[in-house]
C-alpha cells in the first residue's frame, strides 16, 4: 500500500499545511471576531464588489449552501449588504464590514507570512511562489477543460 509518488507526498503536505494554517488562523482571527472563511469572504467581496453570490462562491472555499448561511450571518451583523437590481442580486461590504476587514488585514497578513518568513529564506520563498504558481496554473487549465 505504500506506493506514494513524490507528487502525492507534496499534495499531502500542502493539504496538511493548509489545514493546520486554517486552524491556527481561526484561533488568531478570534481577536477580530472572524473565522478564516469569513475573512476570505470579506476579502473577496472587498476586492470584487459588487459581485453576485455565485461569483463569490467561485472565488472562495465555501460551498453554495455555506455561502448562503455565511452571508445571512454577515448581513445580520451589518458587515455586508445585498442589493437587487432587476434580476441581479449583488453583495457589497458595509462601512462596518470594511472597518472590520481593515482592522484584521495587516495582522492576518503578518500572521500568514510568518509561516514562510520563519522557515524559508527570501530566495526560497521566491522559488516556492514560482513553483506553486505553475502548479496552480496547471490545475486551472485542467478545470477549464472540464
Amino acid at each position: 500500500m505504500n506506493k506514494n509518488t513524490r507528487g502525492s507526498l507534496i499534495w499531502l503536505r500542502l493539504v496538511r499545511f493548509t489545514h493546520q494554517s486554517n486552524l491556527l488562523s481561526n484561533e488568531f482571527l478570534k481577536q477580530f471576531d472572524l473565522t478564516t472563511a469569513q475573512f476570505d469572504v470579506l476579502m473577496q467581496i472587498s476586492t470584487y464588489e459588487p459581485l453576485t453570490q455565485c461569483d463569490l462562491a467561485d472565488k472562495v472555499t465555501v460551498t453554495q449552501g455555506g455561502i448562503s448561511r455565511m452571508l445571512a450571518r454577515l448581513e445580520k451583523e451589518g458587515l455586508v449588504e445585498r442589493k437587487q437590481e432587476w434580476k441581479t442580486k449583488t453583495i457589497s461590504l458595509t462601512s462596518k464590514g470594511r472597518e472590520k476587514l481593515n482592522n484584521a488585514f495587516d495582522a492576518q497578513l503578518a500572521f500568514q507570512s510568518s509561516f514562510f518568513d520563519e522557515s524559508l529564506t527570501e530566495e526560497e520563498q521566491k522559488t516556492l511562489y514560482s513553483l506553486i504558481s505553475r502548479v496552480q496554473k496547471n490545475s486551472e487549465e485542467k478545470m477549464s477543460k472540464r
